[in-house]
């Protein structure tokens, strides 16, 4: 059944490049199983991204899935570095939809990272490259109402809340509002302060 609007971007743009290293970004590595168990075990990130993992196989299968996820084209992750390269975080995309051209944003930051202005570098560096090195035409942030710091985080990087989802997202405390941030392409100018500062955040958008 022939469509009649064609895809914004076609099938093949991201598994027909190389994941690439930004700015204070890089693709996961397996020696960094040790600082992936140390997040899922924060009681924070735990709170907002709903996954726990125990022991290092699981630490290396998280890391191992995003290879697989980039070439499926659904989903993407770099580690936030520090300047020797030690990962104090992450920022990445899921429910990539090519097209529409479209993606949500999700981030967290290991304890000692946050207040570091870190993850809304971060958001600023893979916004960049969303918008002008691969053609996405709309990114969004979401996150519980309940979670703050990461509402802080969309705001600082010019995502304009533009509404709240009602009772959207189980918790373990329940079903949690969400608000809905966005940025587009055809009306936000890419952000000028990509390595704006911010308090870190614990996340937006649960990350599996």
């Amino acid at each position: 059944m022939p469509k009649l609007v064609p895809p914004v971007l076609p099938a093949g743009t991201l598994r027909e490049r190389d994941q690439p290293v930004l700015p204070g970004l890089r693709p996961w590595r397996p020696a960094d199983a040790g600082q992936v168990r140390e997040a899922f075990g924060d009681a924070e990130i735990q709170r907002w991204h709903l996954l726990r993992i125990d022991d290092q196989d699981e630490a290396r299968d998280w890391i191992a899935q995003w290879g697989r996820r980039w070439a499926d084209e659904d989903a993407a992750s770099w580690a936030i570095v520090d300047d020797g390269d030690e990962a104090l975080g992450q920022v990445g995309l899921r429910g990539v939809d090519l097209a529409g051209a479209s993606v949500h944003l999700s981030y967290w930051m290991l304890p000692q990272a946050r207040g570091r202005g870190l993850a809304t570098r971060a958001v600023g560096v893979v916004e960049r490259w969303c918008f002008e090195e691969i053609g996405f035409r709309r990114l969004t942030l979401e996150h519980s109402t309940e979670n703050v710091q990461s509402c802080r985080v969309a705001e600082k990087s010019g995502y304009a809340l533009e509404g709240v989802l009602r009772s959207c997202w189980q918790h373990l405390d329940g079903w949690h509002d969400v608000h809905v941030h966005a940025r587009t392409r055809a009306v936000d100018r890419p952000s000028s302060n990509t390595y704006g500062s911010n308090a870190g955040s614990v996340g937006a958008v649960p990350s599996s």
